[in-house]
């Protein structure tokens, strides 16, 4: 299911439960501006490339509107749109005085340069410059960007603005980043998931998990279930996917990453289908990569007893029906 329409349609549930009025409903749905810009830069042998760039502010009636930047090829208005549309909910559901934005460029950045990625980011501070702000629209990292990014965002923004070390968050210790920054998401993870199990009388430690997605989030989330004796069994990302059932070792897969810039090749695990991943079985299931990755085409196959959801909306509703049909049925 499409993106914007998957998030819309949970947010319409939302609020009939809640008995929102109809018009409510529909202004809630509705961004608060919507940007687009191109993004021209010169690549390092001298072409030209021109990438399209986005910008959903959703809404900042409960404070500046807040959310990440990423890089990926599958960006678009739409995927945008719904992850602007989740944050605003998340600061609220967390009583945050934030409202809701994202954004975005579709390009590859492991195909991009250094260099290339500095002058993309900074074409595209100086396209948006005038529309964020510390009390406006606070950019973050997400998916394809770092502290770096946000380095190269805050230099661009202070040309026209002078030295504003608020107007993004998860930039480096040295510019006034926080300590834990590129921790906590992961870090965020793993107690939801303790809180989840302990309802259910169980711990992390001698369980058995299933990682998609070996970025910054997922990465982290191995390292510290690995810490807590929890036995990652599989982990992905766009290189590939590794399986021991033994668990693998996760600091020396780390080591392997940083070195190599791939999970395959990894002496400590075998090769798996990444297709197979989401249904392999295992105790713990945690998707912490793209959204839409659990639908009605293979929830039925899921054989993990718990989900945690690291990654931005990475159940369609239609897969949602699907577990509700299984939990009724058995």
């Amino acid at each position: 299911m499409n993106a914007l329409a998957g998030t819309s349609r949970n947010f319409r549930l939302a609020s009939r439960l809640l008995g929102l009025d109809s018009k409510l409903e529909k202004s809630l749905l509705i961004p608060f501006r919507e940007i687009k810009v191109e993004c021209t830069i010169p690549k390092d042998d001298g072409t030209l490339v021109s990438y399209v760039g986005f910008r959903i502010q959703h809404d900042n009636a409960r404070g500046p509107m807040k959310g990440g930047i990423r890089y990926h090829p599958e960006v678009d208005p739409d995927e945008v749109n719904a992850l602007a549309q989740l944050m605003t909910w998340k600061t609220a559901v967390a009583d945050i005085p934030y409202g809701g934005a994202k954004g975005g460029i579709g390009c590859s950045p492991r195909d991009l340069s250094k260099s290339e990625l500095e002058r993309l980011t900074r074409v595209f501070t100086q396209k948006i410059h005038d529309l964020i702000g510390i009390h406006t629209d606070v950019p973050a990292p997400d998916m394809g960007t770092n502290a770096q990014t946000m380095a190269w965002i805050l230099d661009e923004y202070s040309k026209f603005h002078g030295h504003s070390p608020a107007v993004v968050t998860g930039k480096p210790i040295d510019l006034g980043g926080s300590l834990g920054r590129e921790a906590a998401t992961g870090r965020g993870v793993v107690y939801a998931t303790e809180a989840l199990l302990a309802e259910y009388w169980k711990a992390v430690k001698g369980l058995t998990f299933i990682i998609q997605g070996f970025g910054n989030v997922g990465s982290w989330v191995a390292r510290l279930i690995h810490e807590r004796g929890g036995k990652v069994i599989a982990v992905s990302d766009v290189t590939g996917a590794v399986k021991n059932q033994n668990g693998i070792d996760i600091p020396q897969l780390l080591k392997h990453k940083e070195t190599t810039g791939s999970l395959t090749g990894f002496s400590g695990g075998d090769s798996l289908d990444p297709s197979e991943l989401l249904v392999h079985e295992c105790d713990v299931l945690v998707p912490c990569a793209l959204g839409g990755v659990l639908n009605r085409e293979n929830a039925a196959h899921v054989k993990a007893k718990f989900i945690i959801e690291a990654a931005n909306h990475p159940t369609d509703p239609e897969a949602d029906e699907v577990y509700l049909l299984h939990l009724f049925c058995f």
